[in-house]
């Protein structure tokens, strides 16, 4: 029989197919005064100020179908999204989806991306708040989400706070997701249903499947970040040396990180995969890990957080012992 397409469909019968996907994806909704299905959401904001951020994807330069499934990509949607909230120090309250696609998508695609969201949105507490579908030209499938969040009356940890003398540390992992799409580019990902995986197999596979999905930031240590008196902090977008370089150029410090603190991050399953020298490349460099940076006053490290190394005084760049690193991170438009 053939797939059912969204041209197959009016609008009011896909969100009649989605809503109850979404309905599913429960979180602090004590906080949702009015929910999907009207003219726009209404969120209770009990600490008094508002986190936004909104982050698109795009088939074929975000994903590629060919890799990802459509819950993978929906699951990977709401991780950046949620990564940035918690970067500011603040917790996920709810989101907003939009849909941008070829009328010629079948629904079971919709769909699924529907299920991979509310998965992700249950597991960050953020119920889906509603959103927009829109059709687009032939071959383009758009999602764009919007995460809103509540910092509980803390101050937002901003990326100018960071002094000489801080400290530099990362909660979460580094170069997995980078490493799994060089895998992938290599041609070197396994199929999901792979017989008989060797413990090299599993390695491949887990390090594609965090490049597919986003893997689990730890998001929840944002807040506990801020509570511990970080003066800054940012999630891993564009890799480690492009983010710093950001909390370095916004609080005019230099960022000294120390060479085995990250060959530590490097060792294990990403040489295993890559050879320790790509392994290194894709800690400095590596994109889409949304692990949290941040820095600290000395001694004020939470637990749970790695030491990676230290603001200076110095010019506003970043160095990896006492050297400029060759790498630069993505950049979404030279690439």
């Amino acid at each position: 029989m053939p797939a059912t397409r969204l041209s197959d469909l009016s609008e009011a019968d896909l969100l009649a197919r989605l809503f109850p996907v979404y309905a599913g994806a429960k979180g602090g909704d004590a906080d949702v005064v009015i929910g999907p299905g009207d003219d726009a959401a209404v969120l209770a904001a009990p600490g008094g100020s508002v986190v936004l951020t909104t982050d698109t994807m795009v088939r074929s330069r975000d994903w590629r179908d060919d890799w990802s499934s459509p819950h993978e990509v929906g699951h990977k949607a709401v991780v950046q999204n949620v990564a940035d909230i918690a970067a500011m120090g603040a917790t996920p309250t709810g989101l907003l989806v939009a849909l941008a696609a070829d009328p010629a998508t079948e629904v079971d695609w919709a769909l699924g991306l529907a299920e991979g969201i509310a998965a992700a949105a249950r597991e960050a507490s953020a119920p889906v708040l509603g959103g927009d579908l829109s059709s687009a030209g032939p071959g383009t499938v758009m999602v764009a989400i919007t995460a809103v969040g509540d910092l509980g009356g803390r101050a937002a940890v901003r990326r100018d706070g960071a002094r000489p003398g801080d400290v530099v540390a990362v909660c979460g992992t580094l170069g997995r997701s980078g490493g799994g799409l060089q895998l992938l580019l290599a041609d070197r990902g396994l199929p999901h249903d792979a017989p008989d995986p060797t413990p090299a197999d599993r390695v491949v596979h887990d390090l594609c499947l965090a490049h597919r999905t986003a893997g689990r930031p730890p998001w929840e240590q944002g807040p506990v970040a801020a509570d511990a008196g970080a003066t800054s902090m940012i999630d891993l977008s564009d890799g480690l040396v492009r983010d710093l370089g950001r909390i370095a150029r916004a609080s005019g410090v230099g960022v000294e990180l120390d060479g085995e603190a990250l060959r530590e991050h490097a060792a294990g399953p990403l040489t295993e995969a890559l050879g320790a020298d790509e392994a290194m490349r894709q800690v400095l460099s590596g994109g889409e890990e949304h692990s949290l940076v941040a820095t600290f006053a000395p001694g004020e490290v939470p637990a749970g957080w790695h030491l990676l190394g230290r603001c200076t005084a110095g010019a506003p760049a970043v160095l990896v012992d006492g050297a400029v690193p060759e790498v630069t991170g993505w950049d979404h438009f030279r690439g």
